[in-house]
């Protein structure tokens, strides 16, 4: 196969996957090593292709979600409650960030699309290894979060609304 080819499939696993996808597991479906797959993804970001990279692996942006961002308050334990609220009304947390007095934008890629991602932060979280960002800002803290209609972004807005989560801007 050549390199090309497998660039162009490459895009067409990422855009049709409904999670991110691993590095390891691209190298594995086409045969090549992790760092071919890193080589390719630079050349695709080269090229205009909007690849975003998280903790899980690679998410093609845009496509044709829409997305709205939304100002939350919670303690730690609600984590992941929060996110059932948005993957279950068809919501994706694609990132968290909070506005710091001091540093300004801090953020962090998430691309949360299942209960077992969401479940899985929590874990590591609350395992005190990191601390999350909303610990620096009295659980003040923002989500990214992408839908497939505007509708879907409403019904999210009035269940996090519901919950006492969301903080109206």
């Amino acid at each position: 196969m050549k390199a090309t080819q497998r660039r162009q499939l490459i895009i067409e696993s990422i855009a049709s996957s409904a999670t991110a996808v691993s590095a390891g597991a691209l190298a594995e479906k086409f045969g090549v090593s992790r760092q071919v797959i890193v080589q390719d993804i630079a050349l695709l970001r080269a090229n205009g292709y909007e690849v975003i990279s998280t903790s899980r692996g690679y998410l093609l942006d845009g496509g044709g979600l829409r997305s709205r961002v939304f100002k939350c308050r919670h303690p730690l334990e609600k984590l992941v409650d929060e996110s059932e609220i948005i993957i279950s009304r068809g919501g994706r947390i694609d990132d968290v960030f909070v506005s710091h007095r001091v540093y300004g934008k801090i953020s962090a890629k998430l691309g949360l699309s299942t209960m077992t991602h969401a479940e899985e932060l929590y874990r590591s979280l609350k395992s005190g290894a990191s601390k999350p960002l909303m610990s620096v800002t009295d659980g003040y803290h923002y989500h990214t979060v992408s839908a497939d209609s505007e509708q879907a972004l409403d019904d999210i807005a009035e269940a996090l609304r519901e919950a006492g989560y969301l903080i109206e801007i």
